[in-house]
C-alpha cells in the first residue's frame, strides 16, 4: 500500500449534465479548468485531495467539522450563499452608457501609467519606443482583468495577492502556488530516484518553461518585479504588483547598462543608449549605435586568412569565425598513396587501404589502415602466452605458440562454471552443466542447461508507473516497463482528450486556444480551451448595429453588446392629439409590465403562479407644457398643465370686504358675482360669507367687558356692568359699576375701594392701626401704654409705646437694687469657696486609701519571694537547644513545600 501522497486521485473530470452533490458543511472551492500539471497544489497553496479520473463538478467542496456549526447554522449559511449567487446573476445587466464612460476613464489611466513607465525609456531615447512592443504587450496583460493566470491553480492573478515570476519566462504565479510546486516538485523527484530518501538536493522546475531552479531558490519573500521593494504597496496610479522606482536589471545579453523603465514585469526592452562601435570586419569608422544594436556589417568583402590557411574569406563583413574554405583542391590520404580532390577546408582524410608495408621483423605487415607515421613493431615479438594463459615462452614471430596441456579452466559465458576442455586455441563451448534455475519472476524453479534462461509463463499483475494500467508482461523481474498506451482521459476544459502517454497523476492543460467573440464578432479575446464558459466576453468599441424596434428612426448609440438592447431612452416625441404638444416622456413602446394572474387553487396545497412580465406599449402620459391661468378670485395667476387647465382656487382667503365694512370674508377662493358686474376686487359679492361675529371694536381704558351689539358700525354703548373689588385691606367685597370706576380719578377710587371699617394691619411695635380701611402700608404714632422694669427687673413704670419703642425712656436701679445684687455675689463666692475645699477633702481620702492598699500588696509579695527555687538543666540551656532545631525544621518544611509546588 503506497503512502497517501503518492496514491492515484479521481482526476479533474467534471460531469457533464449533471451537478455533484455536495455535503451540509462543505465549503466551496475555486473551479480547476486548465492549467498545468500541479503537483499538489491549490489555489490557496494549500492540497488539493483529488488527482485522478472522475473527479467532482467545478467548485469542490471540502467538508468541515460537524463541531463547528450546528445543522441549522449550516443550512443557513447555504441559504445566504444560494441567495448571493442568485443576486449576482439578476445584476448582470447593465447599462453600456455607463460602462462606456467606466471603460474610457480606465482606459485614460491606463495609458496614463504606461506613459509613466516609460518616461525614463523615451526621454534616453528621444521618444523611441518601437523596441517596447513586447514589453507592452505584458503592461496590458497586467491591468487586464483575468489576463494574468496562475497556471498551478488556473485562478486569475488579482492586484493585492503575493506572486513570482520566473526569470525564464516571466510567467507570473501565486506565491502559495509556487512555493507548493516546488516542494512537491522536490518531493516526488526524490522519493522516485534517491535510495537515501530526501539526503541528495534536487532541482525543481518552472511549470511553464521548465527552467531549473535550486532547493534554495525556493521564494519565501514577495518582492516587485526588480526586486528592490518587499510587500510593495498597492497603488492604483502603478502597475501591479510595481513598486513604482526605476528597473536598474542589466539587460540580457549583458552590455554594461541597466533597464531605464519603471519596475515592469516581463523581459525588459533592448540597451537604447548609444555606444560608438565599429563593424565586424574592423575595416569601417567607428559610428554611434544604439547598443542594442551595436553589432552592424560594413557590407565589404571580410579578406581574412580562411582556416586552411590558403585561402582568403570572400563573404561579405559578417559576424563570429569564417566559415570554412569552399574552394576544392588537390590533396593526399595520411599514408601518401591515393590523391583526390576534397574540399579545402578538410585535408586531413583516409584512403580506407590497408597499409600492408614490412614491420621490423621482416616477416609481417602492417595490418592498420591507412594511417600516419611509423607502424610500429610486431604483434607477435616478445614473451607470448598459451591460449589458457598458465605458461609463457619466447618464439620468434614465425611460430605459434604450442598448448600447454593443462585444464583451460576459463570462465565461461555462465559466470558461474569454467572450461573443462585442454588448452586450446578459440573459443570455449557452451556451458552444458544441468543446474536449477529460477525463473525471473522468481515464481517457478527448473532444472536445465546452464547456458539457457528460464521464462515462466505467468503474467505480471502489477501496474506500471501510470497506476491504471497492469503490465500483464510475461516472467516480470519487477522493473515493469512505462506504460506505453494513450492517456486518453479528459483535460481540464471538457473538450479534448489528453494525447499524452499514460501517467500518473494530473494531465498538462490543454494546449489549445479558443476565441472568445463579442455579439458582432469585430472584438476577439484568446483564452486557454476551457476558460471561455467561465470568460467574460470583451468590451467591444463599436456600435451596435440591431435595428429599433419602437416607432424612432434610429437606436441611442451604444456600443456592441449580449442580449437585448437596453430600453430607448429618447424623447418620445408624438403630437398629443387633443393639445397639439409634442411629447417629452421617454419611449414608451416596450415597457414591461407585470401581469398577475389569480387562477382558483384546488387547495392550500397548490402554490400561486409567478407573476408574468408582458412587454407593452403605454399611451403618452397627460400633457405637463405650463399654460398660465388666474385662480377662481383672480389672487394669482399660475402654470398649470396643459391637461388640467381650466377654472381652479388658489386655497387662500377670498379678502373681499363684507358688508359690516369691519370683517372679511374667510371662504377659501371661490367665484364672486357682484350685482352691479363691476371688478372691484374688494368688494363681496353674492357668493361671500354674512358676517356673524360679535362686535370687535376697541373697548374704553379698563373696561374688560365686550360690547353687547352684534358687529355694527360707529360707537359702542357705555358699559352698566357691576365689577366686584376689593378693599384695600382685602377683607370685604365691593360691587361698583364699570363706568364709575373707569372714569374716577384717584381720589375717587380711593374712597370707592374702601370697607370704612377699621384697618386690620400691624404697626412696627406689633399693636392694630387705629385709622379706617386705607390703601398702603400703615403710617403713624402709637400712643398705648407699656411697661418698663429696670435691668434686675425689680422697679416697674408705663410710657407710651412710641416712647419705648424708639428708646427715649430708660428705667435704672437704685441704691437698694444694687445692695441686693452685692449680697447676692458674696453667698455665691461663698458657694464656690465650700465645694472647692470639699474636692481637696475628697481627694486626699482617696489618695491615702490608694496608698493603703499599695503597701498591703508589697507586703505580701516579699513573704512569697522567700522560697529559693533551683533552675533546672532544661530551663537553663533550652534556648540554645530550641534555636537549632526550630531552624532545622524550617529549613525541611520549606524544601517540601517547593518540591510540591
Amino acid at each position: 500500500m503506497e503512502p497517501a501522497w503518492r496514491q492515484p486521485g479521481r482526476g479533474r473530470g467534471r460531469g457533464r449534465g449533471g451537478s455533484s452533490v455536495a455535503p451540509e458543511n462543505a465549503v466551496p472551492r475555486a473551479p480547476r479548468d486548465k492549467g498545468v500539471q500541479t503537483p499538489g497544489a491549490s489555489a490557496d497553496g494549500g492540497p488539493r485531495p483529488g488527482r485522478g479520473r472522475g473527479g467532482t463538478a467545478a467548485g469542490v467542496l471540502e467538508p468541515i467539522s460537524d463541531k463547528e456549526l450546528s445543522t441549522q447554522a449550516r443550512f443557513e449559511e447555504i441559504r445566504r450563499s444560494n441567495q448571493a449567487v442568485a443576486q449576482k446573476l439578476t445584476e448582470t445587466q447593465y447599462s453600456s452608457s455607463s460602462d462606456e464612460e467606466g471603460e474610457e476613464e480606465e482606459d485614460g489611466k491606463q495609458g496614463k501609467i504606461l506613459a509613466s513607465t516609460f518616461t525614463t525609456y523615451t526621454n534616453q531615447s528621444g521618444g523611441d519606443i518601437t523596441d517596447l512592443e513586447r514589453t507592452r504587450q505584458y503592461l496590458n496583460d497586467a491591468f487586464q482583468s483575468g489576463a494574468i493566470t496562475c497556471l498551478i491553480c488556473i485562478a486569475s492573478v488579482k492586484r493585492n495577492q503575493a506572486i513570482w515570476s520566473c526569470s525564464g519566462c516571466y510567467c507570473i504565479f501565486h506565491m502559495p502556488c509556487i512555493q507548493k510546486w516546488a516542494k512537491d516538485s522536490i518531493f516526488l523527484v526524490s522519493s522516485v530516484t534517491d535510495e537515501d530518501f530526501g539526503k541528495k538536493e534536487h532541482p525543481w522546475p518552472c511549470p511553464k518553461c521548465r527552467f531549473e531552479y535550486k532547493p534554495h531558490q525556493t521564494p519565501n519573500r514577495y518582492y516587485c518585479y526588480c526586486g528592490k521593494v518587499e510587500d510593495p504597496p498597492l497603488d492604483p496610479w502603478l502597475l501591479p504588483h510595481s513598486c513604482g522606482q526605476v528597473c536598474d536589471r542589466e539587460f540580457k545579453p549583458s552590455c554594461g547598462h541597466r533597464c531605464l523603465l519603471l519596475c515592469h514585469p516581463g523581459p525588459c526592452p533592448p540597451c537604447p543608449k548609444m555606444v560608438t562601435v565599429t563593424c565586424f570586419c574592423k575595416k569601417a569608422r567607428p559610428v554611434p549605435r544604439r547598443c542594442s544594436a551595436k553589432s552592424w556589417s560594413c557590407k565589404q568583402t571580410c579578406g581574412r586568412r580562411l582556416p586552411c590557411g590558403q585561402h582568403p574569406c570572400q563573404s561579405l563583413c559578417h559576424e563570429g569565425d569564417c566559415q570554412p574554405c569552399p574552394r576544392v583542391s588537390t590533396q593526399r590520404c595520411l599514408c601518401g598513396r591515393s590523391v583526390a580532390e576534397r574540399l579545402c577546408a578538410s585535408p586531413v582524410w583516409q584512403c580506407e587501404q590497408v597499409c600492408g608495408r614490412t614491420l621490423s621483423c621482416g616477416n609481417h605487415t602492417c595490418e592498420r589502415v591507412c594511417h600516419r607515421g611509423p607502424c610500429g613493431e610486431c604483434p607477435r615479438s616478445g614473451n607470448r602466452a598459451c591460449p589458457c594463459g598458465k605458461s609463457k615462452c619466447s618464439l620468434p614471430c614465425t611460430e605459434d605458440v604450442p598448448t600447454c596441456g593443462d585444464t583451460c579452466d576459463k570462465v565461461l559465458e555462465c559466470g558461474l562454471h569454467t572450461c573443462s576442455m585442454r588448452c586450446h586455441r578459440g573459443a570455449c563451448e557452451t556451458c552444458r552443466q544441468e543446474v536449477e534455475k529460477q525463473c525471473r519472476c522468481g515464481k517457478h524453479t527448473k532444472r536445465m542447461p546452464c547456458h539457457k534462461e528460464y521464462l515462466c509463463e505467468s503474467k505480471c499483475t502489477k501496474t506500471r508507473d501510470c497506476l491504471r494500467h497492469l503490465c500483464k508482461r510475461k516472467c516480470c523481474p519487477g522493473n515493469c516497463p512505462p506504460c506505453d498506451q494513450s492517456c486518453g482521459r479528459a483535460l481540464g476544459c471538457r473538450n479534448h482528450k489528453c494525447p499524452s502517454v499514460c501517467h500518473r497523476g494530473s494531465c498538462y492543460p490543454c494546449p489549445e486556444t479558443v476565441d472568445v467573440k463579442c455579439q458582432c464578432g469585430a472584438t476577439v479575446l484568446t483564452v486557454p480551451c476551457g476558460r471561455e464558459r467561465a470568460t467574460k466576453p470583451p468590451r467591444c468599441k463599436e456600435i451596435c448595429r440591431n435595428p429599433p424596434t419602437c416607432h424612432h428612426a434610429s437606436r441611442e448609440r451604444h456600443r456592441c453588446h449580449f442580449g437585448t438592447c437596453p430600453p430607448c431612452q429618447q424623447a418620445c416625441q408624438r403630437v398629443l392629439s387633443k393639445c397639439g404638444h409634442v411629447c417629452p416622456a421617454p419611449c414608451h413602446d416596450e415597457v414591461m409590465l407585470k401581469k398577475t394572474v389569480k387562477p382558483q387553487l384546488a387547495g392550500p396545497w397548490e402554490q400561486p403562479p409567478e407573476p408574468v412580465f408582458v412587454q407593452t406599449a403605454l399611451p403618452c402620459p397627460p400633457c405637463q407644457v405650463p399654460i398660465p391661468q388666474a385662480c377662481l378670485g383672480n389672487h394669482e395667476v399660475s402654470p398649470l398643465p396643459c391637461h388640467a387647465v381650466g377654472p381652479y382656487s388658489c386655497r387662500r382667503p377670498c379678502g373681499r370686504l363684507l358688508a359690516c365694512g369691519n370683517h372679511t370674508c374667510a371662504r377659501e377662493c371661490h367665484s364672486v358675482t357682484l350685482p352691479d358686474r363691476t371688478e372691484d376686487k374688494q368688494k363681496a359679492g353674492k357668493e361671500c360669507h354674512q358676517c356673524e361675529e360679535g362686535c370687535s371694536c376697541p373697548r374704553p381704558p379698563g373696561c374688560p367687558h365686550p360690547c353687547p351689539l352684534p358687529c355694527h358700525s360707529g360707537d359702542c354703548p357705555s358699559c352698566t356692568q357691576m365689577i366686584r373689588l376689593k378693599c384695600h385691606c382685602k377683607i370685604t367685597s365691593l360691587f361698583v359699576e364699570c363706568l364709575k370706576i373707569t372714569t374716577a380719578d384717584n381720589e375717587t377710587k380711593r374712597l370707592l375701594g374702601s370697607c370704612k371699617n377699621q384697618c386690620p394691619k400691624q404697626l412696627q411695635c406689633g399693636h392694630r392701626c387705629k385709622e379706617t380701611c386705607h390703601p398702603g402700608s400703615c403710617v403713624g404714632i402709637c400712643s398705648q401704654k407699656v411697661k418698663l422694669r429696670c435691668p434686675c427687673k425689680r422697679i416697674k413704670r408705663e410710657y407710651p409705646c412710641f416712647k419705648a419703642h424708639e428708646g427715649l425712656v430708660i428705667v435704672e436701679c437704685d441704691e437698694a437694687c444694687k445692695d441686693l445684687q452685692k449680697k447676692a455675689s458674696e453667698m455665691k463666692e461663698a458657694e464656690e469657696k465650700a465645694a472647692i475645699e470639699e474636692e481637696k477633702r475628697r481627694q486626699q481620702a482617696e489618695l491615702e486609701a490608694f496608698e493603703k492598699r499599695l503597701k498591703g500588696r508589697r507586703k505580701k509579695t516579699k513573704r512569697n519571694n522567700e522560697v529559693d527555687i533551683k533552675e533546672t538543666a532544661w530551663q537553663k540551656y533550652k534556648m540554645y537547644i530550641m534555636v537549632p532545631v526550630c531552624g532545622f525544621l524550617l529549613a525541611v518544611a520549606t524544601f517540601y513545600l517547593i518540591q510540591a509546588n
